[in-house]
């Protein structure tokens, strides 16, 4: 009985996807109408499809221009709608095109699901009418969004503490920066609150309070070196972001001295963000595979998704001095059944000046043998070469960086980590030289 399971297994395997075939091939003749006028029409010059007729509920409107005169396009697959159900992040592949430098790829992000889009226009209502459904436009105006209106100079940090990851603990150094920042007013660079138009504050501040990635991006950008993805503009509830290349899960089976590459600059992303001459810590919340991507001509190292990153000013935790602020914290490591998963306090990342969570976070998650993504398990480093594997010390220090068993064995193992990784780099570029 038992030598015929896995032959019934395999049967009904099969049959599986036989099924889930014919099931698309029907699909596709149901909606074969839909499916030409998919590609016939540029979505993206709906106003109702980009949502910009929410707005000052929405993200922004200065690249609407773009999208209306049809420079913003969708590649082939982001145009079959019926394909939505399987991109429950929303996340969509561009052409954006310019008449003098050609066409270049995109990423669109409407920055939440369906239903969390949903539920943020629920709550307006809510707040503003005590119903689930109104008018969003009239609604936006009697909203927390629309109080902090031209007569307030600043925006400060009891107002929007706690609204999302960036601003757990804001600074008022760090609102001043977000404002100054913001790309969505032609008058950018003036940290004054009031300058800005009611609905750019009201389309900033709901940013700030439902997907804060774009004012990440803004406030530190990749043309100061900072490792995020390029901010491009927003029209409606759909942001544009430059493309950086295929996400880091591409690479996990590459040969090992690319992996040793891109294992280094992940310790050197984590080093930046937590260590910096800005003083602001930027910690990375939500630490996966898919949440980076590589570039296709330098192999750098991009941060793609920035919607879970706090923000502490250290300027400001070493000016107010609380409680064992001086004393270095360090995450506790904490075995859990599900993948990407992190042991954090937010309290301590703001309250402390000297932090390993970043280390943690690459380490646990992306490098070590401790982390698991899509069923997997082994790390970026799994499968060293056996002479690095003889030696032990790669092991040692990611189990350190990981799980370490000395009090602040983290922070040194990190240091040394980074180190060893730059020597493996070196040596195999002059093995590749030679």
């Amino acid at each position: 009985m038992l030598r015929f399971l896995p032959l019934k297994l395999g049967r009904l395997y099969r049959c599986l996807k036989l099924l889930l075939v014919v099931g698309l091939c029907v699909i596709l003749l149901m909606n074969t109408h839909n499916l030409f006028a998919s590609f016939q029409k540029n979505e993206l010059t709906d106003r109702r499809f980009i949502n910009l007729n929410k707005c000052p509920a929405c993200f922004g409107t200065s690249w609407c221009r773009k999208f209306m005169n049809g420079q913003v396009s969708f590649e082939t697959w982001g145009r079959l709608r019926f394909l939505d159900v399987f991109n429950v992040k929303n996340v969509y592949f561009a052409q954006y095109g310019e008449p003098r430098e050609g066409t270049r790829r995109v990423v669109l992000k409407r920055l939440g699901s369906n239903q969390e889009l949903a539920e943020i226009d629920q709550k307006i209502c809510k707040r503003a009418t005590g119903r689930p459904r109104c008018d969003l436009i009239q609604a936006m105006y009697k909203t927390e969004f629309a109080r902090i209106n031209g007569d307030v100079r600043l925006l400060t940090p009891e107002v929007v503490e706690g609204w999302s990851d960036l601003v757990h603990c804001p600074s008022q150094r760090l609102l001043d920066r977000v404002v100054r920042r913001y790309a969505e007013t032609k008058d950018s660079g003036s940290f004054l609150l009031k300058n800005l138009k009611d609905t750019e504050r009201m389309q900033l501040l709901m940013t700030l309070a439902f997907n804060p990635e774009p004012l990440v991006l803004q406030s530190f950008p990749s043309d100061e070196g900072w490792p995020f993805a390029k901010y491009l503009g927003a029209c409606g509830r759909v942001v544009a972001v430059n493309y950086v290349g295929e996400e880091l899960w591409s690479f996990y089976n590459a040969p090992w001295e690319k992996r040793v590459d891109l294992a280094r600059q992940l310790m050197d992303i984590a080093e930046q963000l937590t260590n910096n001459d800005f003083e602001f810590a930027l910690y990375l919340l939500d630490v996966s595979f898919d949440n980076f991507a590589v570039g296709p001509r330098d192999g750098k190292v991009i941060v793609v998704d920035a919607e879970n990153v706090l923000v502490a000013d250290k300027r400001l935790i070493k000016q107010n001095k609380p409680e064992n602020y001086d004393v270095w914290y360090e995450s506790r490591f904490e075995e859990c059944d599900r993948e990407a998963c992190l042991s954090f306090s937010k309290d301590s990342l703001c309250s402390r000046v000297t932090v390993d969570h970043n280390y943690y976070a690459v380490c646990q998650n992306l490098l070590s043998r401790y982390a698991t993504w899509r069923g997997t398990t082994g790390g970026l480093l799994h499968d060293p070469p056996a002479h690095i594997a003889k030696d032990g010390q790669l092991e040692a220090l990611l189990d350190e960086c990981t799980k370490p068993k000395k009090r602040y064995g983290r922070f040194l193992a990190a240091k040394e980590l980074r180190e060893y990784l730059t020597q493996l780099a070196a040596a195999s570029s002059s093995a590749t030289a030679r």
